[in-house]
C-alpha cells in the first residue's frame, strides 16, 4: 500500500481559490458597512440602526454643534458620522390629548464623566423599537412615530401632526 506524502498542485490550487474566495467575502462585507454608515441620512437612520445585527440597542448620539454623531452598539463606538445634522435639528414629541412639544436633550457623561452636551440622539432597542418622534432638520421634518412603516417625510411640523392625527382618527373607526 502506497500513501501519498505531499499535495497535489490540484489540491494546493483549491485551497488557494477558497481562501481567495472567503477573503474577498469577508473584505466586501466590511466594506459595506463603512458605505451604509456613508449613505445614512434622516430617512434611513432607522433602518440603518435596526439592520445592526446582535445588538441590544443601537445610538446615534450627535455631540457639541452636531458636526460628528457616533454609531453606539451595546455602548461601543462602531461608526462615525461627518456632518449628518446640523445644530439647527429640533426633536418633537407628539402626544394625542396635549398635542405636539420640543423634547429636551438628554444629559450625556462621557468615559471620564465630564459631562457634554447632546445636540441629538435616537435610540432603537433589540426589539426593534425607537423613539416615536418628530424630527426637524434642514427644512424637512422625518416621522419616527410609527412602528411597522418607513420613516415619513414632511415639508412641516403641521403637515407631519395632520398625517399622525389622520392616522389615529382611522384607527379609532
Amino acid at each position: 500500500m502506497c500513501m501519498k506524502k505531499a499535495f497535489s498542485l490540484i489540491e494546493l490550487l483549491i485551497v488557494i481559490v477558497i481562501i481567495g474566495v472567503v477573503y474577498t467575502l469577508a473584505i466586501g462585507n466590511f466594506q459595506k458597512i463603512g458605505d451604509e454608515a456613508k449613505r445614512v441620512t434622516l430617512a434611513t437612520l432607522k433602518e440603518y440602526l435596526l439592520n445592526i445585527s446582535d445588538a441590544r440597542g443601537a445610538k446615534l448620539l450627535c455631540l457639541q454643534e452636531c458636526a460628528k454623531c457616533d454609531v453606539l452598539v451595546d455602548g461601543e463606538v462602531v461608526a462615525t458620522l461627518e456632518n449628518f445634522l446640523d445644530a439647527g435639528v429640533k426633536v418633537y414629541r407628539y402626544e394625542f390629548f396635549v398635542g405636539t412639544f420640543e423634547q429636551t436633550n438628554e444629559v450625556y457623561f462621557n468615559q471620564e464623566g465630564v459631562e457634554k452636551d447632546v445636540c441629538f440622539s435616537y435610540e432603537v432597542d433589540e426589539k426593534g423599537v425607537g423613539e416615536q418622534v418628530f424630527i426637524a432638520s434642514r427644512g424637512l421634518v422625518y416621522d419616527f412615530s410609527t412602528y411597522f412603516e418607513d420613516v415619513g417625510v414632511y415639508n412641516s411640523l403641521q403637515e407631519a401632526v395632520d398625517a399622525k392625527e389622520k392616522l389615529i382618527q382611522e384607527v379609532l373607526r
